[in-house]
């Protein structure tokens, strides 16, 4: 088999995924150094400016010696079958980049003869890049849960990020689709990972070494099983205290041929996708705790609006707040207010006493906001924040065609969204871009 046939075949094997995006890291220049990842986004992301760009995203290989029932790679699995050995993955690489069609590197592989086996040829590749060929774009390495530890400092030394994919929410779905895993090990490597990024920055004098700069990420599916959402963000949550995770990438399950009767027969609507995404963003940049985005009786997310203006209407006892004197916490809890907004009105109102119009101005969505908040020439009426229709009110048609689509969404080919960046809108974005990363 050519590597062009290779490449097809692996290329789209990668394509479930989703777990790359920026790397937020820099590599000091050198002489005749080959690329650069400064600034740059990665695998069809954008960077500060709005440019989008992209990596290779290939597996090494797609054999593999487990049979977990939601993969297109298991074992039992009919597709048709590729591997590249490291030397043939650098030279595509290298070519690729000297074509200007990508900016960086993206490396899984299935597992193959054992996790130490598997983790050394992905390394063998980023070692080949950056000392023999002094590459130094971006390089984002797929770690083997159960590989040595020796392998895993190794591999931070290259990569500017690892990840090790979680699988699923609870060890409970692992044990049911994936009995030859173990989230123990799981959580070994992930641990081991982060112990080696925090060694690395607490290092001083001349041995000091970079290690794995863009931090680590992980991958959980959702829809392959019952698990709530609650259950999922509890579980983000606690990967996020534990391991310091850069980010959590959440990927919508797709039907495939000849699936087990464990799975569903059809996969999530993308909304959901969509939303678990927002409600990540609320708990990383807008001070929500996961409790606060559910309820006991209502477990999952409502997928016709954002999570934060659900839980405006939920709480409205906690409303209006007046924007010239709200703390900083208050104000990141109104519908419609950005994180970066919150930092310019905390700003300009040591100077100035805020309008609607200037609300305006700083891009604020002030049709959604108007409800919640006191302004000098606003303050609306109890009649108006108690109202029932509210929720209809604020919800903008554009959203209501976005939740009919996706809530009617069957995967298969048409899930290839799941292999692009999809940002969060409105004010659930990150605080620094216009698009979600790392």
């Amino acid at each position: 088999m050519d590597v062009g046939d290779k490449l097809r075949i692996l290329a789209d094997s990668a394509k479930y995924d989703v777990s790359c995006a920026s790397s937020g890291a820099k590599r000091g220049g050198r002489d005749g150094a080959l690329g650069s990842n400064s600034g740059c986004g990665i695998c069809h992301s954008y960077t500060p400016d709005g440019r989008c760009v992209s990596l290779l995203k290939i597996l090494l290989t797609n054999y593999c010696i487990y049979d977990c029932v939601f993969c297109v790679n298991r074992i039992s699995s009919d597709v048709p079958r590729a591997r590249f050995t490291p030397q043939e993955v650098v030279q595509l690489t290298l070519d690729f980049y000297r074509r200007n069609y990508i900016e960086g590197l993206f490396l899984s592989s299935g597992i193959i003869q054992s996790p130490d086996y598997t983790m050394e040829q992905l390394i063998a590749v980023a070692r080949s890049l950056r000392s023999e060929h002094r590459f130094n774009g971006y390089i984002h390495l797929k770690t083997i849960p159960g590989a040595s530890d020796l392998l895993l400092a190794e591999a931070g030394r290259w990569a500017d990020r690892l990840s090790a994919n979680i699988e699923l929410p609870t060890v409970k779905d692992l044990a049911t689709l994936a009995p030859e895993k173990d989230s123990a090990t799981i959580q070994n490597t992930m641990t081991s990972v982060r112990e080696h990024i925090v060694e690395a920055e607490e290092a001083r004098g001349p041995k000091r070494i970079r290690y794995a700069p863009a931090g680590q990420s992980t991958q959980m599916i959702i829809g392959a099983t019952a698990t709530t959402d609650a259950t999922i963000l509890t579980t983000a949550s606690q990967l996020y205290g534990d391991y310091k995770l850069k980010r959590i990438y959440y990927s919508a399950f797709s039907p495939i041929q000849h699936a087990d009767p464990r799975l569903p027969v059809q996969a999530p609507p993308l909304v959901r996708e969509h939303r678990l995404y927002q409600a990540d963003w609320l708990m990383r940049f807008y001070e929500f705790g996961a409790a606060d985005l559910t309820t006991a009786t209502e477990p999952n997310l409502d997928l016709s609006q954002d999570p934060k203006l659900v839980w405006a209407l939920r709480n409205r006892w906690y409303f209006p707040v007046d924007v010239n004197t709200a703390t900083r916490e208050q104000l990141l809890r109104v519908p419609g207010m950005g994180y970066r907004n919150v930092q310019r009105i905390l700003s300009i109102r040591r100077y100035h006493r805020l309008t609607m119009a200037d609300l305006h101005k700083l891009k604020i969505i002030t049709r959604r906001a108007r409800p919640f908040i006191v302004t000098g020439d606003n303050r609306p009426a109890a009649a108006d924040l108690d109202g029932v229709n509210l929720a209809q009110r604020l919800v903008v048609p554009q959203q209501m065609q976005l939740f009919e689509a996706s809530a009617t969404a069957i995967t298969g080919e048409s899930n290839g969204l799941q292999g692009r960046p999809r940002s969060p809108t409105g004010e659930a974005r990150p605080p620094s871009g216009r698009a979600r990363r790392r």
